[in-house]
């Protein structure tokens, strides 16, 4: 497996990373500091999978945070917590603004201010850090000529671009929804198609995991 024994891992985003975390950082799995999302079943998948792998799991999602908000924090919030590896999903909101609030044109961060943030924020990271993951945001939505579908792949696109532009390891959660909506309709999984159930919490965990070198057959020597 990729994480070793005592190293750390943040985990940065917005609402979808936070899911009721402690704030501004969750730093302990115990009552529900790591919040009810991905980052708790990841933490959860580790120990339970490599139990002898002590790895420090810390959730530093904020509900509504936008990739601007995001580098605002950034060094307070991850590079102060001497992480190991960073993991960063940001977007959403960056998109969902201008959709649910069209007319406060204030609240819209565009392509080109999104991009120079999350590049920002890798700048400040990949140099200090083993690994720097860089997560696709996401619409829970198959039909891709969606309007807010669409404009969701542009940021995906961006961070895609920059993952590789940096050698990130990028991780495609878009991607992997759109396999799983051949089988279930979105709103099995989220009712607002953006914050996912225990059932998608779960599936974003193998996926961020299966770009770690993680066997769920692994049994300790």
């Amino acid at each position: 497996m990729l994480f070793k024994d005592y190293e750390t891992i943040v985990f940065a985003g917005d609402s979808v990373t936070d899911m009721g975390s402690t704030l501004p950082v969750g730093d302990s799995p115990l009552w529900d500091a790591l919040g009810n999302g991905y980052v708790r079943e990841i933490d959860s998948m580790l120990n339970a999978f490599y139990p002898e792998v002590h790895v420090r799991v810390v959730n530093s999602g904020v509900n509504g945070n936008t990739s601007t908000e995001m580098l605002e924090r950034w060094q307070r919030d991850v590079l102060d917590l001497n992480p190991d590896y960073v993991s960063l999903l940001i977007g959403g909101n960056d998109v969902w603004r201008q959709f649910d609030s069209p007319s406060y044109t204030g609240q819209h961060v565009l392509p080109d201010e999104t991009e120079k943030s999350i590049r920002k924020m890798i700048e400040m990271t990949v140099s200090k850090v083993k690994k720097m993951f860089i997560i696709s945001p996401y619409f829970m939505e198959p039909l891709k000529d969606d309007p807010m579908r669409a404009r969701m792949d542009e940021y995906g696109a961006i961070c895609k671009r920059l993952a590789d532009e940096y050698g990130c390891e990028y991780v495609d959660f878009q991607g992997m929804y759109d396999e799983y909506f051949k089988y279930r309709h979105p709103a099995s999984i989220a009712w607002d198609r953006m914050h996912p159930s225990r059932v998608g919490a779960t599936l974003m965990a193998r996926e961020f995991l299966s770009h770690c070198d993680f066997d769920m057959l692994h049994k300790p020597e």
